[in-house]
């Protein structure tokens, strides 16, 4: 954890930015949880960089075109359709 805590008035300014109205007794529950969210990002500071391997490259499969539903099977197990079409609640 680091050393240094976030002082209060930063506390506050960020708690007014997203409009939270904070006791002084948050205050310091907030300054110490931010103490520990920085620290977590120092700790992500330290590990290494990994070396990458060559240039990136597309292992999706190609495109195939394949015959879809009929509108008979596509509407097999729809709760309600009219007309050949999928129905659905009226909105007001």
């Amino acid at each position: 954890m680091s050393d240094q805590s976030v002082p209060d008035e930063e506390v506050r300014h960020v708690a007014e930015l997203a409009r939270i109205g904070l006791d002084d007794e948050e205050v310091e529950e907030f300054s110490e949880q931010f103490s520990e969210i920085l620290s977590a990002f120092e700790t992500l500071d330290e590990v290494p960089e990994a070396e990458r391997d060559g240039d990136l490259e597309n292992v999706m499969r190609a495109d195939e075109v394949r015959e879809g539903l009929s509108q008979e099977e596509a509407l097999r197990n729809a709760p309600d359709s009219e007309d050949g079409y999928f129905k659905g609640p009226s909105v007001s």
